[in-house]
């Protein structure tokens, strides 16, 4: 077997058809359940994730693997009362969505792009960031080892929040 080097780089203008994709990935369904429509992404509920991105305050990344696969998102964006998403706490902290095609899980792609996006809130003076997760979702076990903790529940969802440490 073949070790498959990742590395990210910033969102760019034509990766928004793949935040969509990574989008729907995203949405964790249980052993039996009926699959999600593909259509659900484009729901109020759902399109704030992606809808319009590139405004002030978002910024994420892509995982692309040595041929130029795209394997990976994360997004970090803040919303307000008003168009909370699932994970939303407050105004002042982003809420992040990560999703890593099925090929690439577990090659340490969500670790490199959580890692990638903590250090970058760190770097702009984020003091903390806000997921929503399904508890059956395997990610859930990344979140806590790299410092997130559990806030709440929106639903099916835990809400979870990671404040940083900004003296290091």
């Amino acid at each position: 077997m073949t070790k498959t080097n990742y590395h990210v780089r910033l969102i760019e203008e034509q990766d928004i058809s793949f935040l969509w994709e990574m989008l729907y990935a995203s949405l964790h369904t249980r052993e039996g359940d009926e699959p999600i429509q593909l259509e659900s992404v484009h729901t109020p509920e759902l399109s704030k994730y992606v809808e319009g991105w590139g405004r002030e305050g978002d910024f994420g990344y892509v995982a692309v693997d040595q041929h130029g696969k795209k394997s990976g998102s994360i997004t970090l964006r803040f919303y307000t009362d008003q168009n909370a998403g699932y994970g939303y706490v407050n105004a002042a902290t982003p809420e992040m969505g990560m999703a890593v095609t099925e090929d690439a899980r577990g090659k340490g792609v969500g670790t490199l792009l959580l890692q990638t996006a903590l250090d970058e809130a760190k770097r702009r003076g984020i003091e903390a960031v806000s997921l929503s997760v399904d508890p059956d979702n395997e990610a859930i076990r990344l979140y806590r080892r790299l410092g997130f903790v559990e806030e709440g529940f929106c639903g099916t969802s835990v809400t979870m929040v990671r404040v940083s440490s900004l003296e290091s």
